[in-house]
């Protein structure tokens, strides 16, 4: 088997994750999140794109169902025994959803209070409507393995401190290759390519890269360009090691950074440091939110700044790394010892066309903030 985590520590997680579902009165869920399947068990695999389903009881008992293809991925990456892999048969009209059904039969759950988790990408509205129609009455459940994912484990800590180091190590890779005339393609390879030679992954989406006008946008789109003399390079990305993130983000200069780009680079690291010191346990995350708005509206800059500023980092699949919630205005989640976020200070000014980001992960610790890069904040002008 490939784990990346004891039995022990699997353990631990499964009774977390049955006193979630006593605490909502469960007697069992329907695990559609890959993230559910891989913290619950280790289970890895893009399976999930297909109708596949884990079901755990509240007497800890974990099957799931998948299709063949995933028979062999289950016993490679899970502690999942052989008796708890069920296959779904594959045909013109298959119905997967009610071999699922028979599937809670056999468990003898048939009639029970069975939550399911709905927001997800593992499962579409239409595979939804079709588990709705087999097993009626389920119970919206989508938070309960969720909130167990939210605090991290020391072993998942360690998994991020190497996220981290990844990001750090594409950031120098970036560094090296960005100048006048690069191309962007080289650019990535070279950020990737540093994250593979450190034995991460893929991350849960596309590393973000844009220059000239597209340095203002906080999305990837294909095209690549090569730069000029004088440009910008925004860049977002994330190193992932056993799918565990830990993005960066960072704007730099080719050519001459002039007074504006230099007054929002400060800016940025203004706005930075005033989040870190409102992230502490006990806080509401919307007071990281107010903070960087404070600092971004006060220099004048309401227009360029975004109405979110980061996120939660954990181990998550495609098609985005965000591990929700969001720093938002008025989000009231509590946060906790041992979360680890992304906080992103994003300037993004259509008015005169130049954009400013700086951004890097942090664990919550038991007093405040810890800074997982350790790479420096300065402008880079190259």
């Amino acid at each position: 088997m490939s784990l990346h985590f004891s039995t022990e520590e699997f353990a631990i997680r499964n009774q977390k994750a049955c006193a979630a579902l006593a605490a909502a009165g469960l007697d069992a869920i329907l695990l559609f999140a890959p993230e559910s399947h891989y913290w619950l068990t280790g289970y890895d695999t893009f399976g999930f794109a297909m109708f596949q389903c884990m079901v755990l009881g509240a007497d800890g008992r974990v099957d799931l169902l998948t299709r063949a293809p995933d028979l062999r991925q289950a016993r490679h990456t899970s502690i999942l025994q052989d008796d708890q892999i069920h296959i779904w048969p594959e045909f013109e009209g298959a119905t997967p959803q009610k071999d699922l059904a028979v599937l809670l039969a056999k468990r003898g759950l048939s009639g029970k209070r069975i939550g399911w988790e709905t927001q997800t990408a593992g499962l579409t509205m239409w595979v939804g409507q079709q588990v709705q129609a087999a097993i009626p009455d389920l119970i919206e459940a989508s938070d309960v393995l969720r909130q167990c994912r939210r605090v991290k484990s020391p072993a998942e800590i360690a998994m991020h401190r190497k996220a981290a180091a990844l990001s750090d190590d594409a950031f120098d890779a970036a560094l090296r290759t960005t100048h006048a005339d690069a191309f962007e393609g080289d650019i990535l390879s070279a950020m990737q390519g540093a994250v593979f030679e450190g034995g991460g992954d893929y991350a849960g989406n596309e590393f973000i890269i844009g220059s000239g006008p597209g340095a203002l946008l906080c999305r990837y789109y294909s095209g690549r360009r090569h730069l000029d003399p004088q440009d910008q390079l925004t860049l977002e990305w994330s190193g992932t090691y056993a799918r565990y993130h830990a993005a960066m983000m960072r704007t730099l200069i080719v050519g001459d950074a002039c007074d504006a780009q230099r007054r929002m680079h400060a800016v940025t690291l203004e706005a930075l440091e005033a989040c870190e010191a409102a992230i502490r346990p006990g806080a509401p995350m919307g007071e990281v939110f107010d903070a960087h708005a404070r600092v971004f509206d006060a220099h004048g800059l309401h227009n360029a700044r975004l109405q979110a500023c980061g996120y939660g980092m954990g181990a998550v699949y495609n098609p985005i790394w965000v591990d929700f919630p969001m720093f938002y205005e008025g989000n009231p989640l509590l946060m906790e010892p041992n979360q680890v976020f992304f906080l992103h200070m994003i300037l993004m000014d259509s008015d005169t066309g130049f954009a400013m980001c700086t951004g890097h992960s942090v664990l919550v610790t038991e007093t405040g903030v810890e800074r997982l890069s350790r790479s420096s904040l300065d402008l880079h002008v190259l």
